[in-house]
């Protein structure tokens, strides 16, 4: 089976708004309800685990009311850090699934609702290859590294920007959630990485993008119509 864990416990100060960015409207639809339909009508996926606060069970139930939003999925409920609320989906799906040594699970952003079944089969294909993949592209700005004062410039082809799903053989991704939370612990990649595993990259797509800032939603109304 291929699990989907959809991460949408954050709140998103940067947004500036006093409901969570995965939340609010695009196109006529809150963007993780976006997110979610991605996933959920792609080939690849048998399982979609949306992970929320438990503060917001309630208003996400009267959003699926308000939009007649119907899709059969399962909730689990995030904790203090995206660690944790990674940690608990995936103990949602130790819970409730059998994992078996063919079974993948990926993690996804719910503030990244343009993602393509094209890009989800591409990055389930990678894992498949190598266990252990991130989508990522390369960066086309000049970058330097350090603080204000003290930086250096660095070769921009080595540098890769990553986005998500990141997808991950069960079996690792389960044992990888066993460590401690490290501050270093970014994303999952970063997590999986310490157990010692190697991480493959996989190409990712530039409309693949997580709505962080105001402008986003009007980036994100325009790729909609392109995917």
């Amino acid at each position: 089976m291929n699990f989907a864990i959809i991460v949408a416990a954050g709140i998103g100060n940067r947004m500036k708004s006093d409901l969570p960015k995965q939340f609010l409207n695009l196109d006529g639809l809150p963007i993780v309800m976006h997110t979610i339909d991605r996933f959920y009508q792609s080939n690849t996926i048998s399982e979609v685990i949306l992970v929320i606060s438990e503060a917001m069970e309630s208003y996400w139930n009267q959003l699926c009311v308000k939009y007649q939003f119907d899709r059969p999925i399962h909730i689990a409920f995030g904790g203090k850090t995206r660690f944790e609320s990674v940690k608990n989906g995936i103990d949602y799906i130790k819970q409730n699934f059998d994992i078996g040594p063919k079974d993948y699970i990926a993690v996804h952003d719910g503030a990244r609702p343009i993602i393509s079944d094209d890009l989800i089969r591409k990055a389930f294909q990678g894992a498949y290859e190598h266990q252990a993949i991130v989508l990522a592209q390369k960066s086309v700005e000049s970058v330097r590294l350090g603080n204000i004062s003290t930086n250096t410039a660095t070769d921009r082809n080595q540098i890769w920007l990553i986005q998500t799903p990141q997808v991950f053989l069960g079996a690792l991704l389960l044992k990888s959630y066993q460590q401690d939370e490290d501050p270093l612990f970014t994303d999952d990649a970063s997590v999986v990485e310490k157990t010692g595993k190697s991480i493959y990259i996989v190409e990712g797509d530039s409309k693949n993008i997580k709505i962080t800032y105001p402008q986003d939603l009007q980036i994100a109304q325009l790729y909609l119509k392109l995917i």
